[in-house]
């Protein structure tokens, strides 16, 4: 139990240490990391290619299904509405049973969405495919948010950013993939007997694909490495297991005002991120008809503008962990690009669209892997699943009012002014993310890398550092590391530390 010292405030706390404790914890980094990460990539790549391939071809499916657009914007939008109700209990799951159980509903749920698709090829079917959609975006929660997460349990304090950037490619891969092949996979042709042959085909390559990215899964990835990469896992680890509440996360979660911030920008850049891509055919096909390759390629560009911009991202704050200052860039020029591409769509120069296009998913697309990271970090040391599951959630909501009404917008009065009422969100987002206190907790917890040692008692500085950081910012609940025993100090205002110290009876934190 920590016993109460003499500051009459009450926050400052000795407890007893079990020094032998303290002295094991290590960490270590393993080589089987690349291999979880770029697996999860593939599963999360064919999940991402179903999500867009029948708005990429908008026009080919409404004639194939003899449907409204409105009706095929749905097919991309279930994505969305899926995530919303489904993610709080995935969450909790994944706290529960650990990456590999989540890792395996993914991939098998994805698997069985692709092979009911390739049984819904006549146009009397619609509501296979749909059924086949649904069964996919229900594997979509399972993937979405949980790059971070990887990235925290199986990478080191200075990998973690980069492997972010890298599940986050994955994602931004299949997306690029599915503007590239439908297109070309499925021509516009006139015959319907010629254009089911053309939509089988491409929903037999998909079902091959993540059958085989299944069977990957069942016999390789693992859940988590037998020795923790860095200080912060290491120090979560020594939580009991149960000890905190996923309610009382959330709850902790929803009162982070920096946070909630992030929530509400985070979701503004990434539901008109959403919005622009399942509108895209659309938007090229109104000011460029019969230029559906083009329309792909022009979608094609803007990903992988992003993912090259997602994976200099998370170089980037490996480097220099300037989370704010990136973040809040990279969102004004996402705005910028925003009102670039919004003006120049409509000039009747191809090329001209594909620069803009790519200059614009550069920064938008880009900004994924900031936002998640930078939630890890004002959020340390609640779960990733959990931050990066309510960063999607919110882009998933935004993600269908934007779709919704630019569609609309786009019906009456023009792609312009549908892409102008995207601007004005972005803007809104730039300056909230202005607003964000930037309280880096993560990092502050893998801070003392260095292996100082007490003289009192052979105790390393570092892990007594670790734990008060813990203690001081583990709010309502009591925290619980292999004896030592942080209670709650109800007056406490502030998580950081100003001092902490070691001696015979235990470590002392004054927060």
């Amino acid at each position: 139990m920590c016993e109460k010292s003499d500051d009459p405030a009450g926050i400052n706390e000795v407890c007893p240490t079990n020094s032998s404790d303290l002295n094991s914890v290590s960490t270590r980094v393993y080589k089987r990391r690349w291999i979880i990460v770029f697996l999860f990539s593939s599963y999360s790549l064919c999940n991402a290619f179903q999500w867009i391939q029948y708005g990429s071809i908008n026009n080919i499916f409404m004639k194939f299904y003899d449907v409204t657009s409105f009706t095929i914007d749905w097919l991309s939008m279930i994505f969305m509405l899926t995530y919303i109700p489904f993610i709080f209990p995935v969450t909790w799951l994944l706290e529960r049973k650990g990456l590999r159980v989540v890792a395996l509903l993914a991939a098998s749920i994805n698997c069985a969405g692709t092979w009911i698709k390739v049984t819904s090829v006549q146009p009397s079917l619609f509501w296979v495919t749909m059924l086949g959609q649904f069964a996919s975006a229900c594997a979509q929660v399972f993937i979405l948010g949980m790059p971070s997460h990887i990235a925290s349990v199986w990478f080191g304090s200075d990998e973690v950013s980069t492997a972010c950037a890298i599940g986050v490619f994955g994602n931004q891969l299949g997306i690029a993939i599915g503007f590239l092949l439908p297109p070309v996979l499925v021509p516009n042709v006139d015959d319907i007997n010629e254009l089911s042959h053309h939509i089988r085909i491409m929903f037999y390559i998909t079902a091959a694909a993540a059958t085989v990215i299944f069977l990957l899964v069942v016999f390789v990835f693992q859940d988590k490495p037998e020795v923790p990469p860095s200080q912060s896992q290491a120090a979560l680890r020594l939580t009991p297991a149960g000890q905190t509440s996923y309610l009382e996360s959330i709850k902790r979660l929803m009162s982070n005002r920096a946070f909630i911030i992030l929530l509400l920008s985070y979701g503004l850049n990434v539901g008109c991120f959403y919005s622009v891509s399942t509108l895209l055919n659309r938007m090229i096909m109104e000011h460029y008809p019969g230029e559906e390759v083009n329309a792909g390629r022009i979608g094609l560009t803007l990903v992988i503008a992003g993912m090259v911009g997602s994976l200099i991202s998370g170089i980037w704050l490996d480097k220099t962990k300037t989370y704010k200052q990136t973040t809040l860039a990279v969102y004004i020029l996402s705005f910028v690009g925003m009102v670039v591409y919004s003006f120049t769509l409509n000039l009747g120069y191809l090329w001209v669209v594909f620069l803009t296009s790519g200059a614009l998913g550069f920064f938008m697309t880009g900004y994924l892997p900031l936002g998640f990271e930078f939630a890890v970090e004002l959020t340390y040391p609640e779960s990733e699943g959990t931050s990066s599951g309510l960063l999607n959630c919110s882009a998933q909501i935004f993600g269908i009012m934007f779709t919704i009404i630019q569609g609309k917008i786009i019906d009456n009065f023009g792609t312009l002014a549908g892409n102008i009422f995207l601007c004005a969100f972005l803007f809104i987002g730039s300056i909230l993310t202005a607003f964000i206190k930037s309280d880096l907790r993560r990092m502050k917890a893998n801070h003392q890398s260095q292996t100082e040692t007490d003289p009192q008692n052979g105790m390393r500085v570092k892990e007594c550092f670790i734990f008060c950081l813990m203690y001081c910012i583990s709010g309502s609940s009591d925290v619980c590391f292999m004896g030592l025993q942080y209670l709650t100090a109800s007056s406490r205002t502030s998580h950081q530390i100003k001092h902490y110290s070691v001696s015979a009876t235990g470590i002392k934190c004054t927060c």
